[in-house]
């Protein structure tokens, strides 16, 4: 007879410096982490309930729930602060880079995926949603590189099958190169959902589908995923409202304002988040609310091609779900989460005042895109959450002299987390991806990007 498994090791991870826990829980005695969730939260003074094998003292550091990232576009980051696209909006920087994107092969792609995720999680992030909606000759098997590499750094993943179906040659943006036909696009999205999507809290990868935008897919393709989402019971996710050039298309090729449009083809509904969402009216916030569609706010990339102030404070007033995104790596051009944040508070502080505070904004970036991507489990320091956690230090030298800990993270602006934990496995440990070879990672991934670039 085979012995019983030995219980999982209890972990206390213990009196921070301080906790941010995202919902007014008092973490300053640390936390306790077993089989991968964490079973308690504890306020100063208090122990575990029960013995723990391993401790981890935290007293240099600051203890936040793992950061979400809630819109990117993992590819681009071949295409980072490039030329032709460095000081141009929207539509022209697509156009100059849609050429360059037509050349992905899967090693770029593979590459690609692991610099933004190896970002990611060493700025704080645990878990992200990617936007892959290119498939040019040779990369119909995209999602499943990008679900291995997910796997291979030990984060989550919302990965969305993306598409584009309305080309140059009939009205659209896109090249002819990179455009599918929409049965193609419903079959693949299917065969992905039953092959790689994975329920439950503690999920770590999830499948949604996601045509690109109004200016590059058909109404037929929105109308097919919206069913297809339902009957597999799925997400949805698009770009939308992001700038004014977009909404005239809209108006001229669908006669349409893009919630209508949105609704015309069945996605004003609570499976539904959008990358953007910053040209709303005021009655369009309110029907965002009701049907409770959800928005991934891009602070940087809205500003760096001008595109607008997303009306985050009306759009959560209302009742609309709102997470943060870093974007794209070619519009940001980075990808980091814990400076997004900072980028976030400082933008909705210009739209609304001084007075939203840092925790708001840290709220954003953790339960906020939990609420986003539909992930009840992550986000918070809470008794059977996913022990999903960012911990950094504050003694660097742009730290000195700061009072608040929770407050200096994103004032003083904090770039790199020290420890991060997945699902209770340590990902990130002093400051470093433990396995992964950097150097040899940046000399391959940046003679990918030269080639790219290069034609």
């Amino acid at each position: 007879m085979n012995p019983s498994p030995a219980p999982a090791p209890r972990l206390w991870i213990r009196n921070p410096q301080a906790a941010f826990t995202a919902n007014g829980l008092d973490a300053s005695g640390g936390l306790v982490v077993s089989a991968g969730l964490i079973t308690e939260v504890l306020a100063a003074g208090q122990s575990p309930s029960e013995p723990c094998q391993e401790t981890f003292d935290a007293g240099s550091h600051v203890l936040l729930p793992g950061l979400i990232n809630t819109h990117h576009h993992f590819y681009q980051t071949l295409t980072r602060a490039w030329g032709p696209a460095a000081n141009v909006p929207l539509f022209p920087w697509l156009q100059n880079l849609y050429p360059a994107w037509a050349r992905l092969t899967p090693r770029d792609l593979e590459l690609a995926s692991t610099v933004a995720l190896a970002e990611l999680l060493l700025s704080g992030c645990t878990t992200a949603a990617d936007h892959h909606y290119l498939f040019p000759a040779g990369l119909e098997d995209a999602i499943d590189i990008q679900v291995e590499t997910v796997r291979r750094l030990g984060m989550r993943a919302t990965l969305t099958r993306g598409s584009m179906t309305l080309g140059a040659d009939d009205g659209g943006l896109p090249p002819q190169s990179t455009v599918q036909a929409p049965e193609v696009v419903l079959a693949d999205s299917e065969r992905l959902v039953q092959q790689y999507h994975e329920r439950g809290d503690d999920a770590v990868i999830q499948i949604a589908l996601a045509p690109c935008s109004p200016f590059s897919v058909t109404k037929e393709i929105m109308a097919g995923s919206a069913a297809l989402a339902e009957r597999l019971d799925v997400r949805l996710h698009t770009h939308l409202a992001e700038t004014l050039d977009e909404e005239d298309f809209c108006r001229e090729m669908f006669g349409l304002r893009t919630v209508d449009y949105l609704d015309s083809v069945g996605w004003l509904t609570d499976r539904t988040w959008l990358g953007h969402g910053i040209h709303f009216s005021d009655a369009e916030i309110i029907r965002l609310g009701a049907a409770g569609t959800a928005v991934a706010h891009c602070p940087t990339s809205n500003m760096r091609l001008a595109s607008g102030t997303a009306r985050v404070l009306e759009l959560e007033d209302a009742g609309v779900p709102v997470g943060l995104g870093v974007d794209g790596s070619a519009s940001n051009d980075a990808s980091n989460m814990i400076l997004e944040a900072r980028q976030a508070l400082y933008l909705q502080r210009l739209r609304y005042g001084a007075d939203i505070p840092v925790e708001r904004a840290l709220g954003w970036a953790t339960r906020g895109s939990a609420a986003v991507l539909g992930r009840p489990g992550l986000g918070q320091l809470a008794p059977g959450m996913q022990a999903d956690l960012a911990l950094f230090r504050l003694d660097g030298l742009r730290f000195s002299g700061s009072h608040d800990p929770v407050a200096a993270l994103l004032l003083c602006a904090a770039d790199r987390a020290d420890r991060v934990m997945v699902g209770g496995r340590w990902r990130v440990v002093d400051g470093t991806i433990p396995g992964l070879d950097v150097a040899g990672l940046i000399a391959e991934h940046s003679a990918a990007a030269r080639r790219l670039a290069g034609g």
